[in-house]
């Protein structure tokens, strides 16, 4: 076998049910913020904000993945963390998975947790320190 049909191959994702857990988990936060948003303050914009930026996020890792293959422009990190910011952390942690990409670089995965817990703790506060958690009880 060569290094071209080498690369082509789908790689498997190293313990995936975990790793599917912990993502279905790190989304219950935002879920439900979202959800109240929805129907109780009728905000229906981050409905699609969380799936447009993530689809925006893994096709942005899957175009940098592809460009460290060829050696050619890479995306910059600060991109990449900003649409993660903006809500396309799902996406990242997905695409970080399916492309290995991003995942052995500290640095990098540092800035991506603390953009996850920026998140979780911004739906954590905002859920159930101003009460929005029982609107969905």
């Amino acid at each position: 076998m060569d290094e071209q049909s080498d690369r082509q191959r789908p790689t498997r994702i190293r313990n995936a049910k975990f790793k599917g857990v912990l993502l279905g988990l790190l989304c219950v936060l935002p879920v439900l913020g979202v959800a109240c948003l929805a129907f109780d303050a009728q905000a229906w914009w981050p409905l699609v904000v969380y799936p447009v930026m993530s689809l925006l996020t893994v096709l942005l890792y899957w175009r940098d993945k592809s460009q460290a293959r060829s050696q050619a422009r890479r995306t910059p990190e600060k991109l990449l963390h900003g649409v993660e910011l903006f809500g396309g952390w799902p996406g990242a942690l997905l695409a970080q998975q399916v492309f290995r990409h991003k995942t052995r670089k500290v640095p990098y995965q540092v800035k991506f947790w603390a953009i996850v817990v920026v998140h979780q703790a911004a739906w954590a506060y905002w859920l159930f320190f101003q009460g929005r958690a029982a609107a969905l009880g």
